[in-house]
This record gives structure tokens, C-alpha cells and sequence, in this order.
């Protein structure tokens, strides 16, 4: 062998040792889980079998309920009163007072989060991650505040609700709610109609129908298409993703697909129920065909309490009240999270998370920084999630319904400072609190105040550091335009 070739040798042999020493590191590296996030509409806590309803309401669940047991189910996973402010809270990790976000937008003015806002979408694609949405968006309908100029890949949805699905029906003779006419009714010159949009990211949002009772019907079909797509096609590219599902069931009008419509024979309710949990199952067995089943956090859960009008009411099970209030019916919303091998199985939880806190605990996951020029009201549950712990890293929160604070939640109190017991009933203003032990008065019939006064101690402290946050940081307000610049400090 001559010198030349003993040295090329040599550093062969040399690269070979060093690939082999470092190739351990390299495999250790953690890969970064995918993220599903499927958020029902309205679905009260007393719908799903695992939360005592399921045949109770007509249908069962068996998928949603099989996911609870290869997961943690909670008894106290808090949601914000209305939809905008609890999809403005799961995107920021951000109370919605603080954004200008309270209450369902009316028109007139700008809707939606301001520029200025940092969601959790923006965050994980800064990770690297492939991030999608298919749904009801209710955070801006102009163009620069839609899904994808606030850091989403794709998304298919409307951007305002479902409500609008009703306007074109209002003029139907036959329809099974008296005509009011198209003379005095609603026209699409009066006030157009909500689109469908197709979106991706750079590019303008494309029309593609209008939203109206027949496409209504479809949307949970077409959602679950694109998001089946979505998780096939970025696990075979091997890249992470963002998969962020808004379903449209149990929102009003509650109706289900036509395949769906006379499945249970117990009505549209229960059809729907029926639906919703069979699109849960073609999300799960995309994740599980695509081979990433243990790479997926998997988070299922709702965005309010139950419906409240006639005849969509929805059922808030053990609890009372409706969403559009403070009482517990509204708070409180189903919520399972899978993992598997990082998440118990089959673990159940009665301790207090609030929707805020997937922003900070997803911003972990992802290995993203959340922002720190802001207050950020949500907590890291990652270890509470991991089982590593018992308790949850939050005791309490405030609970707003629009821009009045209601109600403070602590431990298994509850302070009512404005009591209102459905959305129809107008908020009366207490000239006492009223405190309610949870634990003993499911239905919050029984003030016991007058020998616990000791609540309001930790309860009010929960207030006044938001209300002290609020001096440093003050509150956007409602339809604040863009761009928005805090007032300096």
C-alpha cells in the first residue's frame, strides 16, 4: 500500500468512527410529535357516552368513548362562554378580554384577532411544522385576519358560523318555519351571503360555494376529507404537522349528512351525534393508517357548553346552564387527550384546565418559545398530561361572558358576581357574591356564602392580578383595526 492510499485509508477509517460514534446522537434527537386538534362545536358535556350520554341522547359513541380509554379523559378541562372567545383563547394562550375577542363578532366593525396576535399556528410553523385547518374559523373574516395569513398552510371553512347557513331558508314557503317573505326577508343584496372558502397560504382565498342549509349538511363530510388528506399526505413526507379540525356538529342548525339523516331513528340530534362520532373515527384511522399513531398528540374536546335554542338544545349533563353564561353548563366541556405511551391510559382527572392552556402546553411540545412581550395566561400542563403529577400547574381562572366578569373558579369553588342561567336570561349584576362549593351542589342551587366568606380571599386574588396585568397591559379593544401597535409601557 503506498502512502498516499494509507492516509486515504486512514481517513476512511476515521470518517467510519466518527459516523459510528455520532450516528447514537444522531438517532436520539427527538422527532417532533404531530398534533390533531379536533374541536366540536357546541358539544355540551353531556352528549358523549363516556360523559353519561351516548344511547342516553339517541346515539352511541364508541369511538370518541374508545378514545377516552387509550387516553386522559377530564372532568374540569374549562372552555371561555361563547365560540370566538375560546377559539381566540386555544389560538393565543391569551384570555379573550385581553384581545379584543369577547364576544360573537356583529357587523360593522373589524372582527377577529388584530395582526399584532401570535397564534399557536404561527408558532409551530416556525417549527417546521406542516399546519392545516378545516372549519369554522370566527376570528376575522377579512382577508388579512384569515386561517392563512395567521400562520396556516391550507384551510377549507367559512369564516364567520353557522348561523348564516339559515338566512337563504328564511324566504322557503315550505320550509318548517313560516315564511317572512323575500319582500321584507333576507337578499343577498341586502347582506351577502357567507362564503366557503379554499385557502392557501400566499395565495388569495378562492370562493368555491356558498354557505347555505345543503352545504350545511355536507360540511363535517367534506372537513374530514381534507383533513384525512392533510395527515396522509405530510406522515408519507415525513414532515410534522399542525392538523387543526374545527367540526361544524353540534352547532345550529344541527343537521346531519344525508347518509346519516334516519340513522339512529331517533332524529336529527341523535343522527348528528352519530355523524360526529363516526368523522372522529375516520380522523383516528387516518392517523393510525399513516403509521404515526404513536407520534400524534391526539386532543379532542369542544369549544362551549351546550346549544339553547329550540329545537337544537343540547345537553349539559350533571351541569347547569348553557353557553353565553358563566355557570358551570357553559365552563365545563368534554376533553380527552392521547399520547400513546406518554399520556395514562384510561387516567381520569376532576383537576382544573382551561383552553388557554393548549397554546403554552403545545408551544412546549413543538419546542417553540411563547411569546414574552405579552401577558400569556396559559399554564404548561405537559407533566399533568404525562401523568408526572397529580395535580394540575392551575387552580382557578376568571370566567368573562362578553366584557363582564361573571364568575371565578377556584379548586372546587365557584364565585358568581353576575348570575345569569342561560343565554336567554338577562345577566343580573349580585350585590353579594354568591359561592358555590361544586363538589356538593352539582346544579349551583345553594349560596353558601354566609359561613364560606373565607373563598373570596383566593378568589379575589385571581382577580387582581388580571386586573393589575391590565394596568401594564391593557386590554385591545373590540373591533380594533389593523395594525395594532400596545400602548408603550
Amino acid at each position: 500500500m503506498s502512502m498516499i492510499e494509507g492516509v486515504r485509508f486512514s481517513s476512511l477509517a476515521s470518517l467510519v468512527v466518527m459516523t459510528v460514534a455520532f450516528s447514537p446522537v444522531l438517532a436520539q434527537q427527538p422527532r417532533k410529535p404531530n398534533i390533531v386538534v379536533m374541536l366540536m362545536d357546541n358539544l355540551g358535556y353531556g352528549e358523549l357516552g363516556v360523559y353519561g350520554g351516548g344511547l342516553l341522547r339517541g346515539a352511541a359513541t364508541p369511538r370518541i368513548d374508545a378514545l377516552a380509554g387509550e387516553g386522559t379523559r377530564l372532568l374540569n378541562f374549562n372552555v371561555e362562554a361563547q365560540c370566538t372567545p375560546s377559539r381566540s383563547a386555544l389560538m393565543t394562550g391569551r384570555f379573550a378580554i385581553r384581545s379584543g375577542t369577547y364576544e360573537v363578532p356583529i357587523g360593522g366593525v373589524p372582527d377577529g384577532l388584530t395582526q399584532w396576535e401570535v397564534t399557536i399556528a404561527q408558532l409551530l410553523s416556525g417549527q417546521g411544522y406542516a399546519t392545516g385547518m378545516w372549519g369554522k374559523w370566527h376570528l376575522g373574516s377579512a382577508q388579512a385576519r384569515l386561517p392563512t395569513n395567521r400562520g396556516f398552510d391550507e384551510w377549507y371553512g367559512i369564516p364567520r358560523t353557522y348561523d348564516e347557513a339559515m338566512w337563504p331558508s328564511l324566504d322557503e314557503t315550505r320550509s318548517m318555519w313560516p315564511s317572512v317573505g323575500n319582500k321584507q326577508g333576507w337578499s343577498a343584496r341586502l347582506v351577502e351571503p357567507e362564503p366557503i372558502y379554499e385557502a392557501r397560504s400566499g395565495e388569495t382565498p378562492r370562493v368555491v360555494a356558498t354557505l347555505n342549509v345543503d352545504n350545511r349538511r355536507t360540511m363535517e363530510a367534506e372537513i374530514t376529507r381534507r383533513a384525512v388528506d392533510f395527515i396522509k399526505r405530510n406522515a408519507s413526507a415525513g414532515k410534522p404537522f399542525f392538523a387543526y379540525v374545527p367540526f361544524s356538529l353540534m352547532h345550529m342548525p344541527t343537521l346531519p349528512n344525508p347518509e346519516f339523516a334516519g340513522k339512529t331513528g331517533n332524529g336529527d340530534w341523535a343522527d348528528c351525534l352519530a355523524e360526529m362520532d363516526y368523522r372522529t373515527g375516520q380522523v383516528l384511522d387516518a392517523i393510525k393508517q399513516a403509521g404515526v399513531e404513536d407520534d400524534t398528540l391526539v386532543i379532542f374536546t369542544s369549544d362551549n357548553g351546550p346549544e339553547a335554542t329550540n329545537p337544537w338544545d343540547g345537553d349539559s349533563g350533571p351541569w347547569r346552564g348553557t353557553y353565553f353564561t358563566a355557570m358551570e353548563g357553559s365552563l365545563r366541556a368534554p376533553f380527552i387527550i392521547r399520547w400513546p405511551g406518554k399520556v395514562p391510559a384510561g387516567r381520569v382527572s376532576n383537576e382544573i384546565v382551561h383552553i388557554v392552556d393548549l397554546f403554552t402546553t403545545i408551544a412546549h411540545v413543538s419546542g417553540a418559545d411563547v411569546p414574552k412581550d405579552r401577558p400569556i395566561d396559559g399554564v404548561d400542563q405537559l407533566d399533568f398530561f404525562f401523568g408526572k403529577q397529580e395535580a394540575s400547574n392551575r387552580e382557578g381562572f376568571p370566567a368573562y361572558v362578553a366584557d363582564r366578569l361573571s364568575a371565578v373558579k377556584w379548586r372546587n369553588w365557584k364565585v358568581h358576581l353576575v348570575w345569569q342561567e342561560n343565554m336567554y336570561a338577562p345577566p343580573q349584576k349580585l350585590p353579594l357574591p354568591k359561592v358555590i362549593n361544586l363538589l356538593t351542589d352539582r346544579k349551583e342551587a345553594r349560596d353558601v356564602a354566609a359561613y364560606n366568606s373565607w373563598v373570596a380571599d383566593p378568589a379575589m386574588k385571581i382577580i387582581g392580578g388580571l386586573e393589575e396585568s391590565f394596568k401594564t397591559y391593557p386590554p385591545i379593544k373590540l373591533g380594533s383595526p389593523d395594525p395594532y401597535t400596545p400602548p408603550s409601557r
